[in-house]
């Protein structure tokens, strides 16, 4: 049985009780270890904890004359996804950008807690995965359905030669579908393969060569963050685009 973090040893000592008489009231009987809360859920909450501890001081330090280094982060960051969704989405891209935003802050960070030694990255895990990318299918189509209308949008599956609507509905809306476990495999996978690769040669040669191996998880952690707030960017803007109709 896996040593379970600090962190999550605290939490489920505080928690553990209510969390376990919950989820058996649904019908779900945790065992990972002998208790309801795992690493990764730990360091998810710990994340989000630090995120949002990031933006509260960006927000009550914010200077025009002496811009903290916080806010310049924040500055750097929010340009770089803006100017990502102002090409992608187009038009009244900011409404989306938040959300795009933290997809891509949320994940890269989680990919790179996997390189302190000991800690393994919650993306490393296919639940986690699944979870961003069922949040990002389900914002996406919404505003899809604001944008368009259920007609609207629908019509959109249904392809451009009306009498072939029967045959591409349906194939449109598997492959439509399809994408949550395109998002979440991709993720998932090659953070896997990342973590997995550093451990073993960690496990081999404790110094020297393993340090290049964290340099390619570090490039793999922010290409696949980058990748996937891409790809959510691409859906939004077929979503929620008027003339791809």
């Amino acid at each position: 049985m896996p040593e379970s973090l600090a962190l999550t040893r605290l939490l489920n000592h505080v928690f553990g009780g209510p969390v376990t008489s919950l989820l058996n009231a649904v019908g779900v009987h945790p065992t990972y270890p002998d208790a309801p809360i795992p690493d990764a859920f730990a360091l998810e909450l710990l994340i989000a904890g630090l995120l949002l501890a990031f933006f509260l001081v960006v927000r009550l330090t914010l200077s025009v004359e002496k811009p903290a280094t916080v806010q310049q982060l924040a500055e750097m960051i929010h340009e770089f996804v803006g100017g990502q969704a102002e090409q992608i989405i187009g038009h009244g891209y900011e409404r989306y950008q938040s959300f795009v935003t933290i997809v891509f802050v949320f994940i890269l960070s989680c990919n790179l807690i996997g390189l302190i030694p000991g800690i393994n990255s919650p993306t490393e895990l296919e639940a986690v995965t699944l979870a961003i990318a069922v949040a990002s299918f389900v914002y996406y189509n919404f505003y899809g359905f604001k944008e368009q209308g259920i007609g609207g949008y629908l019509k959109h599956f249904a392809g451009p030669v009306w009498w072939l609507a029967w045959l591409l509905f349906p194939i449109e809306i598997i492959s439509h579908f399809a994408r949550i476990m395109s998002l979440s495999v991709r993720l998932y996978a090659n953070m896997f393969a990342g973590g997995l690769v550093t451990l073993v040669f960690f496990s081999l040669v404790p110094l020297g060569v393993p340090v290049v191996f964290l340099g390619l998880h570090l490039l793999v952690s922010v290409i696949q963050a980058f990748v996937f707030m891409l790809l959510v960017m691409i859906y939004l803007s077929v979503a929620v685009s008027h003339e791809a109709h």
